[in-house]
């Protein structure tokens, strides 16, 4: 079952969360700093925390049920991340701390994106299985 299309959405996701955050910068600072998720730790936490629950739930096809679970629990966190995202450049004024927003702050949305379009998978892998028991 690893070759279903929700193991990609999960590896897309994965990608996004662990991959990215190396790449594109979250914002730049007001002396013209590219601040990236390494540089702030509990955002390179949640990212990688991200990333490692997509890749568990990659490795527990055996139960669809607990893979949407914990598929749910990633885009909880990622709705999390967003959040903090949006209030930290929505309090913080002008030229102070944040000059520029990068486009680091989308990953979390990309991140969400796959991740419903894999419990969507998940869940039409679910109605096959049950619609192939009751012809039993």
């Amino acid at each position: 079952m690893i070759q279903r299309i929700q193991t990609i959405y999960l590896l897309l996701a994965a990608a996004v969360s662990g991959g990215l955050i190396f790449v594109v910068s979250l914002w730049i600072d007001g002396e013209g700093n590219e601040v990236v998720a390494m540089d702030e730790s509990s955002y390179f936490g949640a990212f990688v925390v991200s990333a490692l629950l997509s890749l568990v739930a990659i490795f527990i096809y055996n139960n669809r049920k607990l893979q949407t679970v914990i598929n749910r629990l990633n885009i909880l966190l990622n709705l999390i991340l967003l959040g903090v995202f949006v209030y930290r450049s929505l309090t913080m004024s002008g030229e102070t701390a944040v000059s520029e927003k990068g486009i680091g702050m989308l990953i979390p949305i990309i991140s969400i994106v796959f991740l419903v379009l894999a419990n969507r998978a998940i869940r039409r892998d679910e109605q096959l299985v049950k619609s192939a028991d009751r012809f039993r």
